[in-house]
């Protein structure tokens, strides 16, 4: 279901069309009851077998390629990351799944990279 979700989403975000195979088995699965969670008196339980977990994981999927959130999705710069983020920022320019995990990385590493140049550039 993993790989199935992300081929399409990288379709989505290329602007191509949908496997054939990963759209069916998306819709195939989202098909199934999904999680039924329920009220308790201390909160929320949620019981569910792993085909009801996977369909709702495979609903949250169809909801959000064909919801008003899908032109907002991007997958972040840093080349060694392959997560998708829904860019919710002001002018539409953020750039990193998150600072913590790959924006404050790829700064430092680019930081490191000019420093050193400079070093080089100042020894000739």
């Amino acid at each position: 279901m993993r790989e199935a979700i992300y081929e399409l989403v990288t379709a989505r975000l290329a602007g191509d069309g949908y496997d054939d195979e990963a759209l069916a088995l998306v819709n195939e699965t989202a098909r199934k009851p999904p999680v039924a969670p329920q009220l308790k008196a201390v909160g929320r339980r949620v019981e569910a077998t792993p085909a009801q977990a996977l369909s709702t994981v495979a609903r949250h999927a169809i909801e959000l390629l064909s919801g008003p959130e899908a032109p907002l999705m991007k997958e972040c710069a840093n080349p060694e990351c392959t997560k998708i983020f829904i860019d919710r920022s002001r002018g539409g320019r953020r750039e990193w799944c998150g600072m913590e995990s790959c924006g404050n990385k790829v700064k430092a590493a680019a930081y490191r990279a000019r420093k050193k140049e400079a070093q080089a550039a100042g020894t000739r």
